[in-house]
């Protein structure tokens, strides 16, 4: 072989194994969203805002895959076990049943969930100040809230006797809310109807069961949430007051909603994703809880239903949707 050839040869050699590994491959984020991104609004944006901010840039220092299970538990399933194929180094999602599909899908990938019922009652982790285990998030403090909401929904519906609830029943987070709601509307007096839903063909049979409601509890669901428009027409058919955690439905119809600030959820997110993306371990890190809270009415739906929302509740208000 000649000098000249053999050096050829050997160049190409050694530069082969440069050219097959291409460029590093950028640290990954599955996001696994619950419903879908009109549902999303201000969240995703304060989770992608933050990541930025701590120096993760989408496309340049980090790669975020989106998908979106659309309120189906199945496409959740779906979803989690992707990423894993895809050995993404996060999988980030939200409500009890899409984390418990992703902590059914790996033992090894870290999961960060935004928001989530009840996180130790509902098996997600052993405890919020040591989780344990390869999952962490936020807590949503939804069970511990559905009574204030039923007083708020009292003060502007003040001859409220019968109360109706609609929940998916086969969300174990919700099922806990739930609870904690009956509860608070026996100690209020309130006579309450809880129609069961478990697919999206049960929201329209469960409605015509509402038949002498005058007021309804809306539970927190990616189900319903990703039904949002038809969850509000057919509350507007009945004309019912009603009272949501989530802002979005509000933006939608809903007469009012209190609950933790999501944007902000979304953005602490991203710090517990930086400190995994940084080295610490999902167990390590202490679930956190909501420490900011809003109260959202919508005016334009209270004039419709006829509602006289006093001045006082208005000034407590953190925003008024016209």
């Amino acid at each position: 072989m000649k000098r000249r050839d053999f050096i050829t040869l050997l160049g190409g050699a050694a530069a082969w194994p440069l050219a097959a590994r291409g460029q590093p491959k950028l640290p990954s984020i599955g996001f696994l969203g619950a419903t879908s991104p009109t549902v999303f609004g201000q969240r995703l944006p304060a989770f992608v805002q933050r990541l930025r901010e701590l120096g993760w840039i989408e496309g340049r220092t980090i790669a975020i895959d989106y998908r979106w299970a659309e309120g189906s538990d199945e496409r959740a399933a779906e979803i989690a076990a992707e990423f894993v194929r895809r050995k993404v180094d996060v999988i980030v999602t939200s409500a009890t049943n899409p984390v418990l599909a992703a902590k059914q899908a790996t033992s090894v990938i870290p999961i960060v969930f935004t928001n989530a019922n009840d996180p130790v009652k509902t098996g997600l982790v052993a405890s919020l100040a040591r989780p344990g285990g390869n999952v962490t998030g936020m807590s949503l403090q939804g069970p511990d809230l559905a009574g204030k909401r039923l007083e708020l929904l009292r003060e502007v519906v003040p001859n409220l006797r019968r109360l109706a609830i609609i929940a998916n029943a086969g969300n174990p987070g919700v099922v806990l809310e739930i609870s904690e709601a009956e509860r608070a509307a026996r100690t209020l007096g309130l006579e309450v109807v809880t129609p069961e839903i478990r697919r999206a063909e049960d929201i329209a049979p469960a409605f015509k069961a509402l038949k002498g409601a005058q007021a309804l509890y809306v539970s927190t669901d990616p189900l319903l949430g990703h039904h949002i428009v038809r969850i509000q027409t057919l509350v507007m058919g009945a004309r019912l007051p009603t009272v949501h955690i989530y802002r979005e439905m509000v933006e939608a119809g809903g007469l009012m909603s209190y609950g933790p600030n999501f944007p902000d959820l979304y953005r602490r997110t991203a710090d517990l994703v930086d400190r995994i993306l940084r080295g610490a371990k999902p167990g390590d890190i202490p679930v956190e809880q909501p420490t900011k809270f809003d109260l959202v009415i919508n005016l334009t739906t209270a004039q419709a239903l006829g509602l006289t929302i006093p001045e006082s509740f208005l000034l407590r208000a953190d925003e008024l949707i016209e």
